[in-house]
């Protein structure tokens, strides 16, 4: 059996999806782009406040589902930008400690609201 995950410290859904959905001991949080959840609106400023912000919202969907980021089993992350790849790693470290989760990058051509950057990741409550 599956449930809803929401809270109110990530940004509300902006489509036909759940923030993230748990089913038995596994959470799949939906893609997050950098909105800020009190507004509603796209963080202004660098490619690194976006990329905070980003997993800011994961963290936050993480906890409400009973878990945190060190659950983190897979990471998915998409970038109108791949020369901001390393400027991801350089955060991801702060959010994330060994052994790391595996993850995935992709350059796409556009992210919903202009973001340049999206994320979604799969964690293991078990």
């Amino acid at each position: 059996m599956s449930s809803i995950v929401h809270t109110k410290n990530a940004p509300q859904a902006i489509g036909t999806y759940s923030q993230a959905v748990r089913a038995g001991d596994t959470v799949y949080i939906s893609g997050q782009i950098p909105l800020d959840p009190a507004t509603g609106v796209l963080v202004s400023g660098d490619i690194e406040a976006e990329i905070r912000r980003v997993f800011d919202n994961l963290k936050a969907i993480a906890e409400a589902a009973g878990g945190s980021l060190k659950h983190a089993v897979k990471l998915s992350v998409f970038l109108t930008d791949m020369t901001h790849f390393p400027k991801v790693n350089e955060i991801m470290a702060t959010y994330f400690s060994t052994p790391y989760p595996a993850r995935a990058a992709v350059g796409v051509a556009a992210l919903p609201r202009g973001a340049r950057v999206e994320m979604e990741c799969i964690l293991s409550l078990a």
